[in-house]
């Protein structure tokens, strides 16, 4: 029988025992920043203090990579080596610290100083090749320099994206102090909220209508059309979350938004809430984005104080309030109702559809869900009008597009444009391959995006003419490599990312990924795509297309796929 638990506990246990087990995650995370990790005597504490089975809380314990049900060293150092850090050279830096320190990945020193961690992507894709001592990003990691920055904490200044004056999603970032609210303002900031008020919701719903605004998370579904359908419901208890767990490989625009411009995102869901007449919104951040999350809650803090939140928005009797949510580890949380479930206090796995969020999200009650950068957008639509937004772009893809643009580039980092931008010129944007070496690959949308032909170049990047050559542009993750990259070597890490990403749930997607990714390594040992594969892999990722319930089983096959298709 375990002793009762002697750690000071009782000021987390109590701040979030009212949450019931809603609380869980956000409770298990702040007891693990306290001790180091999630003792067996503090998880049966956690479940008794929000009244959840033992078993349940070590089955979200278990579920997430960033809780540790064993002790670490006082220092986790998670090496990124994805595609994008890969290209860039991160299989050195994994190979340094094991030799440096003595150790192999998942492994501790001896002096238990130093746990050793490969992490899939990060989403610092712009530093490749990246890290994190504990949650601190550290970026451009050169192999000469893994003992002074990455075991010493030498850590040099991380390089930032400055918006300038003809950007519109961009425009603030690095130019005002991210917690600077009267800067904000005086930019024009939460001038949208005070006309939406004056407007009404229907209104405001019917502007973003008109303005052809659709997701930039990936599935591109009008927002419009998502936020009517919420308020037409007759439940009058509704939800707004901000899906801020952007965990797509190659993808990292979020955080960039998230870090330099965090007003603008609590703005945006505010006038989403208030559309749909909601009472609430959360913003689900991933969990290596700590940054993000402080910054997230210092602008809820002064936004608050201003009366931009509350029970009495800017005296219009509208009351609203934000709650920031921490991930810890998962990439199918990225999937809405996965992320649903994470708030709720369970395992991270995606429902069966229909019932649609819009009738039955969060908490069994109606929820509109957006990304980022899509609420982003929705100050600038509801400040200056749909007309205005849908002169950038073309009819089919109106408004700004946040860019993604790594690998082997000049100048990684995210590139504002129309969509109607070719791919060509993205390039150029980003100073074009390093070294003045020839592309041998491009991989748009990240890991579970497709690869391109060279000659596609002047291609726009436009969802009906990337549609027309079987391609699609995902959350906006432009990862290009140069003929240096093994590319063999990129998609063994596909399929491993995938195959360590699903959450099991389903049959085809939880045995489908981990087939491709023997496939792959079988690919890999050979040097060569095995032709006798090919009608097996063909059945398996059909199969997983069609069969899987969510998005990551029913995409996971796709650049491989692609790849197949242009290079063999």
């Amino acid at each position: 029988m375990l002793e009762p638990v002697t750690y000071p506990l009782d000021d987390i246990l109590a701040r979030w025992q009212p949450y019931g087990r809603a609380g869980l995650l956000p409770c298990l995370i702040d007891v693990q920043e306290r001790l180091g990790w999630l003792p067996p005597d503090a998880c049966v504490a956690v479940g008794e203090a929000l009244h959840v089975p033992l078993a349940d809380v070590y089955g979200v314990v278990e579920f997430y990579a960033l809780l540790y049900p064993t002790p670490t060293g006082e220092m986790v150092l998670r090496v990124c080596d994805d595609v994008a850090c890969f290209a860039r050279g991160s299989a050195d830096i994994v190979a340094t610290c094991s030799r440096l320190l003595g150790i192999q990945p998942g492994e501790t020193t001896p002096d238990r100083r130093f746990t050793l961690e490969v992490h899939p992507c990060l989403g610092q894709c712009d530093r490749a090749p990246a890290a994190l001592r504990g949650l601190v990003p550290v970026g451009n990691v050169a192999a000469s320099a893994v003992e002074t920055v990455l075991l010493n904490g030498e850590v040099a200044p991380l390089p930032q994206v400055v918006g300038d004056e003809r950007s519109i999603l961009l425009r603030r970032v690095g130019r005002c102090a991210p917690h600077d609210l009267a800067a904000y303002e005086a930019d024009g900031g939460f001038e949208a909220l005070q006309r939406a008020l004056q407007i009404g919701a229907g209104a405001v719903i019917a502007e973003v209508k008109a303005s052809g605004l659709f997701g930039r998370g990936g599935a591109a579904f009008p927002t419009g059309v998502k936020w009517e359908s919420a308020a037409h419901q007759s439940d009058r208890t509704r939800y707004v979350v901000c899906n801020a767990d952007e965990s797509e490989p190659g993808t990292f625009k979020d955080r960039v938004l998230m870090e330099g411009d965090p007003f603008a995102i609590i703005e945006g869901l505010t006038i989403a809430g208030y559309a749909i007449g909601a009472q609430k919104g959360f913003i689900y951040v991933r969990g290596e984005y700590a940054l993000a999350f402080e910054r997230l809650q210092m602008a809820i803090t002064k936004a608050r104080e201003a009366g931009y939140l509350g029970e009495d928005i800017l005296g219009s009797g509208f009351a609203f309030d934000i709650e920031v949510r921490r991930g810890a580890g998962a990439y199918i949380c990225g999937e809405e109702t996965a992320l649903f479930e994470s708030i709720e206090g369970k395992r991270g796995m995606p429902r069966q559809k229909p019932p649609f969020p819009t009738e039955k999200g969060l908490f069994g009650k109606p929820t509109v869900i957006n990304n980022v950068e899509t609420l982003a957008n929705v100050p600038h639509i509801v400040r200056h009008g749909a007309a205005w937004f849908r002169r950038i772009g073309s009819e089919d893809a109106p408004g700004p597009k946040l860019f993604c643009v790594s690998g082997n580039v000049a100048h990684p980092g995210v590139y504002e444009a129309p969509m109607t931008t070719t791919l060509r010129a993205l390039l150029e944007m980003a100073g074009g391959v390093a070294d003045g070496r020839a592309v041998q690959a491009i991989l748009l949308g990240g890991a579970a995006g497709t690869f391109v032909p060279l000659d596609a170049l002047d291609t726009p990047l436009t969802p009906s003419a990337l549609r027309s050559m079987g391609a699609t542009l995902g959350s906006g993750a432009v990862m290009v490599f140069d003929e240096r990259v093994p590319m063999l070597d990129v998609l063994a890490r596909i399929g491993r990312f995938f195959a360590h990403e699903s959450c099991g749930k389903c049959y085809p997607c939880q045995l489908g990924t981990q087939r491709q990714w023997e496939m792959v390594q079988r690919w890999h040992a050979a040097g060569r795509v095995l032709a006798e594969d090919m009608p097996r892999f063909g059945d398996l990722a059909a199969t997983m297309r069609d069969a899987s319930i969510c998005g990551l089983g029913q995409t996971a096959s796709a650049a491989i796929e692609s790849w197949i298709r242009l290079y063999t």
